[in-house]
């Protein structure tokens, strides 16, 4: 045998004895668990089939696990664990390729018709003796346009899939290894004892070990639309993805990822979100009439060339040159379509909301749909709630009544024990809270904000939580939520009484109680005067800003107890007794106001948002805390009850007054909500709960808390706000203005270069049959003009302007006048600049015809080209701020913006111009050609602030023109001649446009709509009836807005109908 072929057959024997050697995939058995996941999966949802395993506690030994302690929690066990029943994950949408961008780039149908025309005009040029650099610069230009589109498409949905992980990210409680602790989903593993609450999104299959009023929606899995009560004896399945709508619980994890099946229609909710925002339709439906526009351009300058060409041409000997001259032309008319078409304006919106995005994530806000990114930016009223939103949600107590007396927090003087172990039992026993007691350290106390501070309160008493557990039993649990506003136990003690324990907002335990405890636990009834003692107490507390609680209790007697079904949760069966009650003790607690809240506050009012406060807390409290954050100021505050109990049109008529609405349930945020949006507000509401939901869903943007909000709640909102804090929600509206400001900055600079290159190729096409601009310009300006265009102005941060604006009305034309202006004055600029160089050039240049023949045309051709990109450049820079004559303010703060312009200059100089040559059609040019082209560009600086100067009509423009009327909002019939009708799209807008320019300036300005010295709208009398109109009922409407202002009366009369005599706003 060879060496080589010994080498070859120890190789293969070697790779066999691995192959043999290698251990076998860890599978349950082999981990040494009793149950295999095909196992669990029968018994799945059946309780026969659970009982054949012992029920829950031979599952629980099956898996190695001590429901009071949890799993092991060292990596070997967890590792073990996810080898063996998968890990709590499921695939995830493969990220596209980036050479699938550059195919969808090269799908466009004008983009392969000019490919088409460059590899013609190549072969001829190739063939001849005609150049081939036309052909070639178009392929070049081409690829360029190409990449630069597809790499920013590639890195936008990169960013976008950032986002999507991000929204991903959901915490849950477990207890592993007798500790309670904080864990991703996806870290999740079979054997987990998961703790469930009010709002959860139950993260895996298992089974109920302690269920207290536990109350599951499973109808994202079964359909049925009815809660469903979870217990650990007859329903004990708890399904993936459904949601925990009342009660509280724990649950062991018996399957996890895609051995649930939730795991399968999480897959295909992983997916991508193509939605389209309302501006982005806005912005297709113009890119669409641009386009045609383009279109009708293109066509006419091919066939006037060609038919000047034709005629100056000897058919007779028609060439390949000729033949290659006309489609030259063509692919100069394709070339037009391309420029024409602004397929720069969705890349603009895409651009702009991913940037927004990723930093309103830096400011603590998670956007989970697009659209909430731009309607945010038109909100004109904000329903926030209190506690840790516009409070701390860091809750203390600073005061209390205990038996009869005001104390200090730590004051328990003079009260029996008897007494104290009462109260202790009352903190420790009705409470979903746990304790744990580190050595050396103070307790680490886990639950709600107000759980914890009571809980805390009991231990600085000298409670001793562990202790307390221990020696009673928790029979019954009744849970707190939002609507009841209390919660309760029924607990055995250990000298066998039963006790009966409420805690919850004190009015309304106070109105349950018949009696009152004291010092030495003698019971006396409750008076009408101690009644009255006690309301004051309350009120004192609440006007110092506190949060109060009652606690009451009850013994219940023992043949009453002892006839009562044994059972842990209070789903079915007779509900705790709560009359009889006796007040033991009402404690004051304190939630700071959040630092820099009040200046949010005020900045929202600026703006003209009104803010309004929507809590659950006593009305003294509230209106203690809407002063102190500048909410509260000559408006009026209301209890939800009130507001409930009133008519439709006795709401809409209050609804303009309310700043503070208290004791508040869910179902009055919703119908709060829902007739702010009847009068057509834009609505922003915030919520953190289940019952939350439905206001969130209604509302036009909703808002959930990240720390305190609940899965449920998350879900059914548009943004997510990390830190709880009303100061980033102001940063969202500050994004929201920024994302419409940008997006209006890119359409004014793309509509100028657009209307340019237009007519400057039309007029020259019709005088001298010939496009100035060869198609590999045109490209590099459609390059400018989209791409680079969109990354300098789609991406420049908010400034403190668009805090001192109205809300932007989703009625308002996309180009307002002040756009209109200064397209039309930097447009006749330049469009008169550069037909002055094509006509006059030459001999203004004094440009000489030396050898080779036609230098000079050459030379001109790339003055104008040159100049009309510096031209481009410098109205870059004026697009950057619309209104403001001092456009360099923040120039440095956008990097890319200074670097685009940068980029666009030295490509221009030093590669287009000097370096570009036959294939750009480019000559080198002289120092003082370079200096008058520079020069003219930057007369568009110094002409825009003249610009800006001519006053503007309050009414829109597109109004003055005949042909621009929405049928939507008017079904008016429009001019007509012969009795036909003028489509949207007439070719007779450039003639109105003309007249309408004209009249628009000689309109007479509106002194509200002067800059201030500071460049920013004054603060004139006339925005006031604005504000009104948003907060007027709807019948008052008419009066309240003033015609003219955003579309004024006429956007609001179109949205009246008359019905039963009375008027009544519906929203479209």
């Amino acid at each position: 045998m060879s060496v080589s072929g010994f080498l070859s057959g120890h190789s293969h024997l070697s790779l066999w004895c691995f192959w043999c050697s290698a251990p076998p995939p860890i599978t349950a058995r082999t981990a040494g668990f009793g149950i295999t996941p095909a196992e669990i999966a029968k018994w799945e949802g059946n309780t026969e089939e659970l009982e054949a395993y012992d029920g829950f506690d031979g599952i629980a030994r099956a898996l190695k696990i001590d429901p009071q302690k949890g799993i092991d929690a060292t990596p070997v066990d967890i590792k073990a664990r996810r080898d063996a029943f998968g890990p709590n994950t499921y695939p995830l949408k493969k990220r596209t390729p980036f050479y699938m961008y550059v195919w969808e780039a090269l799908q466009d149908e004008t983009l392969m018709i000019l490919i088409l025309c460059a590899i013609v005009s190549l072969a001829v040029g190739l063939t001849t003796e005609a150049r081939w650099y036309d052909g070639g610069g178009i392929c070049f230009a081409i690829v360029v346009c190409v990449m630069v589109a597809s790499l920013s498409d590639y890195n936008q949905a990169n960013q976008f899939q950032k986002l999507s992980a991000e929204k991903r990210k959901i915490y849950i409680n477990v207890t592993r290894g007798g500790h309670r602790t904080k864990v991703s989903i996806f870290e999740l593993v079979v054997g987990d004892m998961v703790h469930l609450a009010i709002g959860d999104q139950i993260p895996a299959d298992g089974l109920v070990y302690v269920g207290h009023s536990l109350i599951v929606d499973e109808s994202s899995m079964t359909g049925e639309s009815d809660p469903l009560p979870k217990d650990e004896e007859e329903k004990p399945f708890l399904m993936s993805g459904t949601k925990v709508l009342d009660g509280f619980g724990t649950m062991l994890v018996t399957a996890v990822g895609m051995r649930t099946e939730w795991g399968r229609v999480m897959a295909t909710l992983s997916e991508d979100n193509d939605e389209e925002t309302p501006l982005q339709v806005r912005l297709n439906n113009l890119a669409t009439i641009i386009g045609k526009v383009g279109l009708s351009v293109a066509v006419v300058c091919f066939i006037v060339c060609v038919i000047r060409f034709l005629c100056q041409t000897n058919l007779k000997h028609f060439s390949s040159e000729d033949g290659r001259q006309i489609v030259e032309y063509f692919a100069v008319a394709v070339t037009i379509v391309v420029v024409a078409v602004p397929e720069g304006l969705p890349l603009a919106v895409t651009l702009t909301l991913a940037y927004s995005m990723k930093k309103m994530m830096s400011d603590r806000a998670l956007v989970r749909h697009l659209s909430a990114c731009e309607t945010m930016g038109s909100a004109t009223a904000i329903c926030s709630d209190k506690t840790g939103t516009l409070t701390m949600n860091m809750m203390t107590v600073i005061r209390s009544w205990v038996c009869g007396k005001l104390r200090e927090p730590t004051d328990l003087e003079n009260i029996s024990e008897g007494v104290r172990k009462l109260l202790f039992e009352a903190i420790c026993l009705n409470t979903n809270a746990s304790v744990e007691m580190h050595e050396g350290a103070p307790p680490e106390i886990t639950g709600t904000p107000t759980e914890v501070a009571v809980l805390g309160w009991g231990i600085k008493l000298g409670g001793n939580f562990d202790r307390v557990k221990k020696s009673a039993t928790v029979t019954e649990v009744d849970a707190f939520n939002s609507t009841k506003k209390r919660m309760a136990v029924i607990a055995k003690t250990e000298d066998g009484k039963a006790w009966i324990h409420w805690k919850g907002a004190s009015e309304v335990v106070l109105a349950q109680c018949s009696n009152f405890m004291d010092e030495q636990g003698n019971v006396s009834p409750l008076t009408p005067e101690k009644l009255q003692e006690l309301q004051e107490i309350i009120d004192t507390f609440a006007n110092a800003a506190l949060r109060t609680l009652c606690l009451a209790c009850k013994e219940f007697p023992q043949n009453e107890f002892l006839a009562r079904p044994p059972k842990k949760h209070s789903t079915i069966g007779p509900p705790i007794p709560e009359d009889g009650l006796t007040c033991i003790a009402i404690v004051g607690i304190k939630d700071p106001c959040r630092p820099g809240v009040p200046e949010a506050v005020h900045k929202c009012q600026i703006a003209g948002i009104k803010v309004r406060m929507v809590t659950g807390d006593n009305i003294t409290t509230a209106k203690a805390i809407a002063v102190e954050c500048g909410i509260l100021t000559n408006g009026t505050a209301i209890e939800g009850k009130d507001f409930r109990n009133m008519s439709p049109d006795e709401q809409y008529e209050i609804l303009p007054a309310i700043q503070v609405m208290a004791r508040s349930s869910p179902t009055d945020k919703h119908t709060m909500v829902k007739r702010l949006l009847e009068m057509g507000e834009i609505v922003a509401v915030t919520g953190d709960g289940t019952n939350d939901a439905p206001a969130l869903h209604e509302a036009s943007i909703g808002l959930s808390m990240g720390i305190t909000g609940t899965e449920v709640a998350k879900e059914s909102s548009d943004i997510i706000i990390m830190d709880d804090d009303f100061a980033s929600i102001v940063k969202v509206v500050r994004w929201g203005r920024a994302v419409y400001a940008n997006i209006q900055k890119f359409v004014q600079f793309q509509c100028t270069v657009n209307a340019v290159a237009l007519m400057l190729n039309f007029i020259s096409a019709l005088s001298e049959g010939a496009a100035p601009l060869t198609a590999v310009q045109l490209l590099w300006v459609n390059l400018i003009m989209d791409t680079l265009g969109a990354l300098a102005l789609a991406t420049e941060p908010p400034n403190d302007a668009v805090m001192y604006r109205p809300p932007i009305s989703k009625e308002a034309p996309l180009i307002n006048n002040i756009m209109w202006r200064n397209i039309m004055g930097q447009g006749m600029y330049q469009l008169a600049l550069l037909l002055v160089l094509k006509f006059k050039g030459i001999e203004i240049l004094n440009l000489k015809d030396d050898p080779p023949e036609g230098a000079a045309h050459e030379k001109l051709v790339c003055i104008i080209f040159n100049a009309f990109v510096f031209c481009q450049v410098f109205n870059e820079m004026n697009a950057r701020n619309p209104e403001k004559i001092n456009v360099f303010k923040g120039f440095t703060s956008n990097r890319l913006f200074m670097g685009v312009i940068l980029f666009t200059a030295i490509v221009q100089v030093a590669l287009l111009v000097e370096y570009g040559g036959t294939i750009v059609s480019t000559i080198h040019l002289e120092w003082n050609h370079w200096i008058l082209c520079v020069i003219l560009g930057a007369i568009s600086l110094p002409l825009a602030a003249l610009v800006k100067l001519i006053p503007i009509p309050d009414r829109p423009f597109g109004e003055y023109l005949i042909f621009w009327r929405r049928k939507k909002h008017r079904k008016q019939k429009l001019l007509t001649r012969s009795g036909s009708k003028l489509s949207d799209h007439s070719l007779f807008s450039l003639g109105l446009s003309v007249f309408g320019f004209f009249f628009f300036f000689s309109r007479e300005q509106d002194p509200s709509r002067e800059l201030c010295s500071t460049g920013l709208p004054a603060p004139p009398r006339e925005r006031l009836p604005l504000q009104k109109s948003f907060m007027t009922r709807p019948g008052s409407m008419r009066k309240a807005c003033p015609r003219g202002l955003l579309g004024g009366s006429r956007i609001w009369r179109d949205g009246l109908r008359r019905s039963g005599g009375k008027s009544r706003l519906r929203v479209r």
